[in-house]
């Protein structure tokens, strides 16, 4: 047996969003079908995840026998300095007249999209992460007065993550710092589509 020291890199920044909205199924639910565009925008301040997980333990004979333990969402606040107000009506499920008023609130249906987003370390890597079946469940609206230097003003908006499919699975990533990213993969390409599964991937690399 040997010891083999590693030396992982670090994060340098958080680097574009990218959104795709789900073409919903017959009965109004998430499919695999999305939208033919794919909105990039790089406004992103900061990114915050959080995996919301439940454990079960099994008990016998006077002690735990196991732990059963699931990740059944993940939440993912997102501070930014800019953020296009249609595709915030959008994901709002806002109701959007002819003559171009946003008409908020009530019980208009928030549609499910994909979110992406890049993390680049300080060696040059990076990490591309698509979660493929989103929901925007809240978003904030802050303004100030202007001050005699400038400072940006920020907003949060507040994404839920589901399982996209039977394993239950929340997230789809690459790193380029490990041995299996593959040759020719982009960041153009990664994010040319939602990619849920290795074909997907494989079609991205062939672009």
């Amino acid at each position: 047996m040997s010891i083999k020291t590693r030396k992982p890199p670090l994060k340098e920044t958080v680097g574009a969003q990218y959104w795709c909205f789900s073409t919903p199924s017959e009965d109004g639910q998430w499919s695999e079908t999305f939208e033919e565009n794919v909105e990039k925008t790089e406004v992103v301040k900061n990114v915050k995840v959080k995996e919301n997980t439940g454990s079960v333990d099994t008990r016998s004979s006077g002690k735990i026998y196991d732990t059963d333990i699931r990740q059944t969402s993940t939440n993912i606040d997102v501070e930014v300095v800019a953020f296009p107000a249609d595709t915030l009506a959008k994901a709002r499920g806002d109701e959007v007249t002819k003559s171009g008023l946003i008409l908020s609130g009530g019980s208009g249906v928030r549609p499910f999209f994909a979110y992406g987003k890049v993390v680049k370390n300080k060696d040059g890597s990076e990490r591309y992460d698509w979660y493929p079946k989103c929901k925007l469940t809240a978003n904030t609206d802050d303004a100030e007065t202007s001050e005699e230097t400038f400072s940006a003003q920020t907003d949060t908006v507040t994404i839920v993550a589901y399982p996209f499919n039977r394993k239950g699975q929340i997230k789809v990533s690459i790193d380029s710092s490990t041995k299996a990213f593959p040759e020719g993969l982009t960041e153009e390409k990664f994010f040319s589509k939602p990619i849920l599964t290795d074909d997907d991937l494989t079609t991205a690399v062939a672009g």
